[in-house]
């Protein structure tokens, strides 16, 4: 499989659209791991050597952090764990899902999953580094570890908790010296904006923060095929499971989901939303494991949790309900051992499909459920936007605009290698994820109603698809419905070939950012055919044995500026338009044979312009690498026609630079050329030299894509020239 943008990306020609950028993530992954402990170390040992305990700046024990809208009735104090009991600990006995029982906040989502992650160790620490205590080195500091739309991020906290009466006002350890869970719940509110931030919720969000998995939803009311199958092997794979009811029923194809932010309120106020077997509408249960027992028949029976602590369920198979005295004394015994706390309970699997709405499953790695042999899969992350007036086309229902929303190029080279499957087919997961709606709360954000849609293309189709495409094309396969989720996924099977993705929001002139997931399986027995890239997603055929290919060493010069530009990239490792003065400026001054004090802020603007292939408005290690090796052939140009070597070329010699350079232009732009960049003395400098070249590079390369018969004319619209001229980032290769 091979995915590009479109329209929105640059690409190498036979790579993914971020490809450089998937490529710089995972080089840099060690680097920023190591960075972010460092960051956290070096903060606890600075306190730890003042003997001082820190306090977050950036977010504060007070209001600010509770709350946006509606301040808590109760006085909230906040204190740290050594003045609220003797002896605290930050886990006791490791950490599991008894540590986790829900307070006055609506974050019953957030506790589920939490619980669900307790079951799996490494998970688990990968989130919560165990190497944090009130006693060794203790200085009031604590951080966390989630995914946060493609990379992990550290947040770091101290250990002020809010109380009320000296007692814990939200998440909460049945022991009541253990606070690792209060502590997660409080730095997972920072890096939302604020514990109210949290109040309703999708089970989902938080565990796909825990894991950077890939997650589904099922509706129970649909009855999947082979569900328990499906339950049963994701379990076993270590994958993260929710349920929940829905308050009220959901409506048409563009579903707006209020139920999806399940538990608004606290245990105590929602019991009046109970069903008749006491189940709660509206509120997340974990799902901890299946098994199956023998009666008359085998029964197939769930466990539950809720995060409340406590078990309200009356129905069968509940704690002293005839059922029980119905099995084998093993099994009986064998199912009560494994309910190790009283917020756990049982029920049929018939039961659970009757009674509950919805299903929320996170896959570690996305490995097919439906069948029992192990597949392996490739994932790649694509960032986009849709834009006001410019991408934000809407759905289908709008064929005016709809064309204009960002599209991404899908290649399946290789079908399934399933003998059971007569159909030639390739399984493919698309997951559409918005960005940062949760933390725009405050501002009265809330989550758009999204979707997509899947186009067969012809083979080479590289351009943006049209109006009239669309009007006369139906879509190969689409999202089931539009919905107000974080995240929209859905699992297809289609024949090889070419696809174009349209992401949308289901109106059109809505706003926001969204991340693209495409995932691409291939069998084991299809491995062997197949050449998978890291940071492209692509299925290849093997002509000839895989190699092991020597990565070439860096040069002096390439680990001089390696150093200078992680030194002030910072931990993102990309680096804005001062950033590049800076360190062009360092560069250029190790350089005895270029002869300049730095480039202006304008010519670092239009490098970025030129350079940046993710679309992130600044330049990543590669980026600035391919940009240095441009300025550096051309300024070998310029030195030849700086006879006098004062590192400035008459504006007459520009134009046989530009011609050496490759750019043919008419007279009338060598005229342009000369008024805009020379001085008074009809003299170019290197500064704008350099300039102009890159934005030479930029309307040449933007003309090239526009070209589509290579006759040297184009016909734009108004929203092509606006893309052309703003954005100057159009589908190129580089070389």
């Amino acid at each position: 499989m091979y995915l590009q943008g479109l329209d929105t990306k640059a690409e190498y020609p036979n790579a993914g659209s971020n490809s450089i950028y998937s490529a710089i993530l995972s080089r840099n992954e060690a680097v920023k791991d190591a960075k972010r402990l460092k960051t956290f170390l070096e903060l606890r040992d600075k306190y730890v050597e003042k003997n001082v305990m820190f306090e977050d700046p950036l977010f504060p024990a007070d209001d600010s952090s509770l709350f946006y809208s509606r301040k808590p009735s109760m006085k909230i104090e906040w204190k740290r764990p050594s003045e609220i009991c003797e002896n605290p600990q930050f886990i006791i006995d490791g950490a599991n899902r008894t540590d986790i029982c829900q307070g006055e906040l609506g974050d019953c989502w957030l506790l589920a999953a939490i619980a669900c992650l307790t079951l799996n160790e490494k998970l688990l620490y990968r989130v919560i580094p165990p190497d944090q205590s009130f006693t060794e080195n203790y200085a009031g500091i604590f951080h966390f570890q989630f995914w946060r739309y493609g990379e992990w991020i550290d947040v770091v906290v101290d250990d002020r908790i809010p109380t009320c009466n000296n007692q814990l006002v939200f998440t909460k350890s049945f022991r009541k010296n253990e606070f690792w869970s209060a502590l997660l719940e409080k730095a997972y509110a920072k890096l939302h904006g604020s514990y109210e931030a949290l109040k309703g919720g999708n089970t989902l969000e938080a565990m796909e923060d825990f894991t950077g998995g890939v997650t589904e939803y099922f509706e129970l009311s649909d009855d999947p095929t082979e569900l328990y199958k499906i339950m049963k092997n994701a379990l076993e794979r270590g994958s993260l499971m929710g349920c929940s009811i829905d308050v009220s029923t959901m409506e048409s194809n563009n579903k707006t989901y209020d139920v999806c932010f399940v538990c608004q309120v606290s245990s105590e106020s929602e019991l009046e939303s109970r069903t008749e077997q006491g189940l709660v509408r509206g509120h997340a249960y974990s799902i901890i494991s299946l098994e199956e027992v023998s009666k008359d028949t085998r029964i197939r029976l769930i466990r539950l949790r809720n995060p409340w602590g406590f078990v309200l369920w009356k129905g069968p198979w509940s704690a002293n309900s005839k059922e029980w005295s119905t099995i084998s004394a093993a099994d009986r015994e064998n199912l009560k051992k494994q309910t190790i706390e009283a917020s756990e309970f049982w029920m049929s699997f018939a039961d659970f499909k009757k009674n509950f709405s919805k299903l929320e499953m996170c896959n570690l790695t996305p490995d097919t459920l439906q069948g029992d042999e192990r597949n392996t899969w490739t994932v790649s992350v694509h960032e986009g936007r849709w834009v006001r007036g410019s991408s934000a086309g809407g759905c289908r229902n709008f064929p005016d605009t709809f064309w204009t929303n960002p599209q991404y190029r899908l290649q399946l080279y290789e079908e399934d290698d399933d003998p059971d499957d007569e159909q030639v087919a390739c399984t493919v997961v698309v997951a559409l994820m918005q960005k940062g709606r949760r933390m725009q709360r405050h501002q009265g954000a809330k989550f758009l109603t999204i979707g997509f849609s899947i186009y067969e293309v012809m083979c080479g189709q590289n351009q943006h698809l049209q109006k009239d495409f669309f009007l006369y094309t139906a879509s190969k396969a689409k999202c089931k419905s539009y919905i107000n989720l974080r995240e929209v996924t859905e699992r297809f099977c289609l024949p090889p070939g070419e696809y174009v993705i349209i992401p949308t929001i289901f109106k059109p002139h809505e706003e926001g950012e969204f991340i693209l997931r495409p995932i691409v399986f291939v069998s084991d027995r299809a491995l062997a055919s197949k050449e998978i890239e890291h940071d492209t997603i692509r299925g290849e055929k093997k002509k000839k044995p895989k190699r092991k290919l020597l990565q070439p060493e860096e040069t002096d010069e390439e680990k001089q500026f390696r150093a200078i530009y992680q030194q002030i990239a910072g931990d993102d490792m990309q680096i804005c338009a001062n950033e590049l003065k800076t360190i062009l400026k360092n560069v250029l001054s190790k350089h005895n044979n270029i002869k300049s004090e730095g480039f202006s802020l304008e010519t670092c603007r239009s490098m970025i312009a030129l350079m940046d292939t993710d679309g992130t408005g600044k330049l990543n290690l590669q980026e600035f690498k391919h940009l240095w090796k441009k300025i550096k052939d051309w300024q070998l140009i310029f030195k030849r026609y700086d006879k006098d070597k004062t590192w400035s070329i008459s504006s007459f010699e520009m134009r046989n630079a530009v011609n050496d350079a490759g750019f043919q232009l008419n007279k009338q732009l060598y005229d342009i050329i000369a008024m805009r960049y020379a001085d008074e003395r009809l003299n170019i400098d290197f500064d704008s030299y350099i300039c102009c070249f890159v934005r030479l590079e930029g309307m040449f390369r933007a003309f090239s894509a526009f070209d589509k018969d290579g006759d040297g004319i184009i016909k734009l619209n108004v929203l092509e020239v606006r893309h052309s001229y703003f954005c100057r980032s159009v589908p190129r290769s580089i070389t």
